[in-house]
């Protein structure tokens, strides 16, 4: 019975192995070839520039549809114009009308992309919050930063504070957003 055993395995194996292949490499063909052309990122500012076989996404032009839902209401769970956004449902849409992923929640955009520090925060990165309780302690809050390095850190997002809530613009810089504070993540 080992035997058997040991020929189905084998069997097996080299049935994954031929099927990678084939998904590697369609049409049967063994040569080698890139996956993804990948061309190099540096470009003067006015000429476009490509990454893995797609347009780059500029900053500039997150900030800019963003800043489009100022005065959008905030909707729990919400993830459209029409219906109102979350703070993490407003980020995934600008993001996904770019067509860069991102989670719709918050708990897994603290881990999205790659942590930037806070003084290199620039216009298109992604910052992230705890909730508003103070002993709060998880990711509960995000926003898409609209400032510069070196200039107070601003942000726009879907707030649901009782004052002024929906899609708006806030600074971190002596407010209450300064002790909830948790990160910067660059997407792009």
């Amino acid at each position: 019975m080992r035997y058997v055993w040991i020929a189905f395995l084998s069997f097996a194996v080299v049935l994954l192995v031929l099927l990678g292949r084939q998904r590697l490499h369609p049409g049967g063909s063994t040569k080698s070839a890139p996956l993804v052309q990948r061309i190099p990122v540096e470009a003067p500012a006015r000429t476009a520039v490509w990454v893995d076989n797609r347009p780059a996404v500029r900053a500039d032009s997150v900030v800019r549809y963003a800043l489009q839902h100022i005065g959008t209401s905030y909707c729990y769970a919400g993830s459209t114009p029409e219906t109102g956004f979350d703070c993490s449902g407003f980020v995934n849409y600008v993001f996904a009308h770019f067509g860069v992923p991102v989670p719709h929640s918050t708990a897994l955009l603290i881990n999205t992309g790659r942590p930037v520090p806070r003084e290199e925060a620039r216009k298109g990165d992604i910052v992230v919050f705890t909730g508003t309780a103070t002993t709060s302690t998880t990711a509960g809050h995000a926003g898409i930063v609209i400032s510069e390095p070196g200039q107070p850190l601003r942000f726009v997002h879907s707030s649901s504070a009782r004052k002024e809530s929906g899609v708006k613009i806030s600074t971190v810089e002596n407010t209450d957003y300064e002790r909830r504070f948790m990160g910067v993540r660059r997407v792009l």
